[in-house]
C-alpha cells in the first residue's frame, strides 16, 4: 500500500535552486526519504507528480547510501539521451560523478565516475553487460520514469536481467499508469476483488497535494473550438465544428484541420497564447512558452507563425537534431519567448521558466498528456501560474479535468475503446518525420480552419462563454494575472464567469442570440454545472466525483454525459440550493 505525503509537514520552497540541487528537502521529499531509511528496502517505488522534485529526492538517497557504504556505485536509467545528461549535471552538483556518455561498447567507465547514466533502450541492447557491471560493485539503480520499462517486451526483459542482482533499486515515476497489460519490472502488483492486478507504490505525492503545498503551479486550460472544413480523397467537402459531438473519423479529421499550419485555427491560437505569455511576463519576466507539435514540418511552420506574430524567432527542437540537448539547455537559461518541439520536451526535461503551452498535437494518451502538462507545472516561487492552450476535444477536456486524480497501473482489466492507448506514445517515440497522430486516417485537404474561444478549465470546473478571438470575453481570461494563488484563480474565474453571464442577461431582446441547438444547450449547461461543482469542491473539499454522485442521488437520472438538459438543470438548481443553505 502506498503512503501519501503527510499534511502536517510544512513545505519548503527553494528559491530558483539549480535543477536537482535544492539545499533543503521539501516536506514530501523529507517524508519519503525518512520512510525509505526506516524500511531499508531493496525495492522502493516513489510516485510524485511531474515538477515535484523527484531528482533532488533520489540523489539525496543516493548520497546517503554512498556515505553509509551500503552501495559503491550508481546506475541511472532514463527514457531519453537528453535526460542522461540532465541527471549527470544534477548529480555532479551534489558531488556524485555520473558518466552520461557511457556506451555499451566501452564495457567500463573511468574511475573518476561513481556510476553511469544509460537509457532503457541501451540496457535492452546488451543486458548481460549491465548485469556484469551491477554484480561487480554494490549498486543502486535509479529508474527514471520506470513505466517506460514496459514499453517493449525486450526492454522489460532487459531491465530484469541487467538489474536483478542490484543491491538497491529506486523506481521513480510521475505517471505510473499504462493502458496496456505490460508489467513494469520491479513494481509490486496487488490483486483486487475482480482479479485485476494494481500497482502498489511505496510513497505517493499527487498533483492535488503538491498544488496545495505550493510545490507545483496551478494550471488553467484554455480550450478553443472552431469551424473546420476539409476535402476528402473522394473529393467530398465536409464541415464540422470542433467541440461538438462528432464521429471518430470526423473528430480526427477536424482535429487535424485545426492543427494544420495552413489553417487559421493554429495561427489564432498561437496569437492568443503569445498575448497570454505577454501578460504572464508582467509578473514573471523570464516566463517562456512551448508549442508541442505533431511532426517536424508542423514544428517549423509554427515557428514561422511565431516570427510573424512576435517579430522574433522561436527555438525549434527536433528529435533527430544532434544539437537538441544544447538547444534545450540554452533556452532554459535564456530570456527567449518561445520553444517549439515535437517530443524532445514531453517528458522529464526540466525548463522551470515554461509557463505557457500550446498542445498542438493529436497524441491523446493520458501518459503523454500528463507528461506534456508536467513541463509547465514546476513552481519556483509561490503564485506562479501555468496556462495551457488545447483544442476543444472531448478526450483532452476529460484529461484536463482529471489533473488531480491519482492513477495506478492495472493489469488484466479490459480498457475502454476510446483511442487512449500507449501504442500512440510508443509510435511518437520513434525517430521519424511522419505525424504522431490518431492513426491511419483518410488523406484530406484542409480548406478552412478558424478558432473560437470555448472555455477555461480549472480544478474540474469550466468557465467562460464562447467568444471570437480578440473579443473582450476572451480577453477576460487571456488577461488573467500571471501571479495568483490557486484559491485566487478559482475565485477570479468564478467572478468573470458571473460577469459574463450577467452581461448576457442584460442584453436587449433584439440583441439576443438565436436559440441554441439542443447539443449546444446541453454543452453550455454541462459547463455551468461543472463550474458549480468546482466551486463546491473549493468550499467543502469534497472530490468532484463525490459531488456529482450526490447530485445524481438527489435528482435522479444518468451520469452527466448521458443526462438530458432538464436533468442537468435540476442538478444546477440543487447545487445552488446547497450553496444557499450553507451561507
Amino acid at each position: 500500500m502506498s503512503v501519501s505525503a503527510a499534511s502536517h509537514l510544512s513545505p519548503s520552497y527553494p528559491d530558483r535552486a539549480a535543477w536537482g540541487t535544492a539545499p533543503k528537502l521539501r516536506a514530501w521529499q523529507q517524508e519519503a526519504f525518512d520512510l525509505y531509511f526506516q524500511r531499508e528496502p531493496r525495492d522502493f517505488l516513489t510516485v510524485a507528480t511531474p515538477g515535484a522534485g523527484k531528482t533532488t529526492y533520489a540523489l539525496r538517497i543516493a548520497s546517503e547510501l554512498l556515505s553509509r557504504g551500503i552501495i559503491r556505485a550508481v546506475t541511472i536509467v532514463t527514457p531519453t539521451e537528453h535526460l542522461k545528461r540532465q541527471w549527470a549535471d544534477a548529480a555532479g552538483r551534489v558531488g556524485i560523478g555520473i558518466d552520461p556518455e557511457f556506451k555499451n561498447s566501452q564495457g567500463t567507465t573511468s574511475r573518476d565516475y561513481t556510476g553511469v547514466a544509460i537509457t532503457y533502450a541501451q540496457v535492452a541492447m546488451h543486458p548481460a553487460l549491465h548485469r556484469a557491471r551491477t554484480e561487480a560493485r554494490k549498486t543502486l539503480v535509479i529508474f527514471d520514469e520506470i513505466h517506460h520499462a514496459g514499453d517493449a517486451k525486450s526492454w522489460g526483459d532487459g531491465v530484469r536481467e541487467a538489474f536483478e542482482p542490484a543491491t538497491r533499486r529506486l523506481s521513480l515515476t510521475g505517471t505510473p499508469f499504462r493502458s496496456d497489460d505490460s508489467p513494469i519490472p520491479f513494481v509490486t502488483y496487488v490483486e483486487e476483488a475482480d482479479g485485476a492486478l494494481r500497482s502498489a507504490s511505496d510513497f505517493s505525492y499527487g498533483y492535488g497535494p503538491a498544488l496545495a503545498d505550493g510545490v507545483v503551479r496551478p494550471v488553467i486550460f484554455l480550450a478553443y473550438s472552431g469551424e473546420m472544413r476539409w476535402r476528402t480523397r473522394a473529393g467530398d467537402e465536409i464541415a464540422a465544428t470542433l467541440g461538438t459531438p462528432l464521429t471518430k473519423d470526423q473528430l480526427s479529421q477536424a482535429w487535424r484541420s485545426a492543427l494544420d499550419p495552413k489553417g487559421d485555427w493554429i495561427r489564432q491560437v498561437i496569437h492568443a497564447a503569445d498575448r497570454r505569455l505577454t501578460e504572464v511576463r508582467r509578473g514573471v519576466p523570464d516566463a517562456g512558452g512551448l508549442i508541442i507539435a505533431s511532426d517536424h514540418e508542423s514544428a517549423r511552420a509554427y515557428a514561422r507563425h511565431i516570427r510573424t506574430v512576435t517579430g522574433e524567432g522561436a527555438v525549434v527542437v527536433l528529435s533527430d537534431d544532434p544539437g537538441a540537448s544544447k538547444k534545450i539547455k540554452d533556452f532554459s537559461a535564456s530570456q527567449a519567448r518561445w520553444l517549439v518541439a515535437v517530443r524532445m520536451v514531453s517528458e522529464g526535461v526540466d525548463i522551470p521558466r515554461l509557463a505557457v503551452g500550446v498542445y498542438a498535437t493529436s497524441i491523446s494518451t493520458p501518459l503523454f498528456f500528463a507528461q506534456a502538462v508536467g513541463r509547465f507545472v514546476r513552481a519556483r516561487k509561490r503564485g506562479e501560474m501555468a496556462s495551457v492552450f488545447v483544442p476543444s476535444v472531448p478526450v483532452l477536456m476529460g484529461l484536463a479535468a482529471e489533473m488531480e486524480e491519482e492513477r495506478d497501473h492495472v493489469l488484466g482489466r479490459s480498457q475502454p475503446e476510446d483511442g487512449l492507448d500507449d501504442s500512440l506514445l510508443e509510435r511518437a517515440q520513434q525517430e521519424r518525420k511522419q505525424p504522431d497522430a490518431l492513426g491511419d486516417e483518410l488523406p484530406f485537404q484542409t480548406l478552412e480552419a478558424s478558432a473560437t474561444f470555448d472555455r477555461v478549465l480549472f480544478d474540474g470546473g469550466e468557465f467562460g462563454t464562447s467568444a471570437a478571438p480578440g473579443s473582450p470575453e476572451e480577453e477576460d481570461f487571456i488577461g488573467l494575472p500571471g501571479l495568483l494563488e490557486p484559491d485566487q484563480v478559482a475565485s477570479l474565474l468564478r467572478r468573470r464567469q458571473a460577469d459574463q453571464q450577467a452581461a448576457k442577461r442584460r442584453k436587449k431582446p433584439e440583441e439576443e442570440a438565436p436559440a441554441l441547438a439542443p447539443h449546444e444547450q446541453i454543452h453550455e449547461l454541462r459547463k455551468e454545472l461543472n463550474g458549480l461543482v468546482g466551486a463546491w469542491n473549493h468550499r467543502t473539499g469534497q472530490p468532484h466525483g463525490v459531488i456529482h454522485a450526490e447530485l445524481r442521488r438527489s435528482c435522479g437520472g444518468p451520469a452527466i454525459a448521458q443526462a438530458s438538459a432538464d436533468q442537468i438543470k435540476d442538478r444546477i438548481a440543487m447545487i445552488r440550493k446547497w450553496a444557499t443553505q450553507r451561507r
